[in-house]
């Protein structure tokens, strides 16, 4: 941990190590998130968010709260991408950046691409989705 003395303000700020390690724990909770919402477990899917957190659907109302968020994934059908850059943002946040890949149920299936941006939290020391958004790219 690294202090800096700024006007007055003494600024913690996390070593390279840990910042690269926060970035690993969220691509991990990334594809466990994934998994999850493969094998269509919703409840899975929706505990990885903060109670108060937020999804941004395109074309849609805001999504808040852990048990909307959870109704909302339930009725998803879509298989999400990978993702491309983490940023971390301080020691308790961080802001990641990703691809989606989308097939829909229609007959014939439509291929959607697009991409997305997150904003993680740490809350009591555990990850959490706390924003996710993402549009298309047409």
């Amino acid at each position: 941990m690294l202090r800096i003395m700024l006007f007055g303000v003494c600024l913690s700020l996390a070593t390279s190590a840990a910042l690269a390690q926060d970035k690993a724990t969220i691509e991990k909770l990334n594809n466990a998130w994934t998994a999850a919402f493969n094998k269509g477990d919703a409840q899975a899917v929706a505990a990885m968010y903060a109670e108060d957190a937020y999804v941004l659907p395109p074309g849609s109302d805001i999504v808040k709260g852990r048990a909307a968020i959870e109704a909302f994934w339930r009725q998803a059908a879509q298989q999400m991408g990978d993702a491309l850059d983490v940023l971390p943002l301080g020691r308790n946040a961080a802001r990641e950046i990703g691809t989606v890949s989308l097939k829909t149920k229609s007959q014939p299936p439509q291929e959607v691409v697009g991409k997305y941006a997150v904003v993680w939290r740490k809350l009591d020391g555990r990850w959490k989705l706390a924003t996710d958004i993402w549009n298309t790219n047409k």
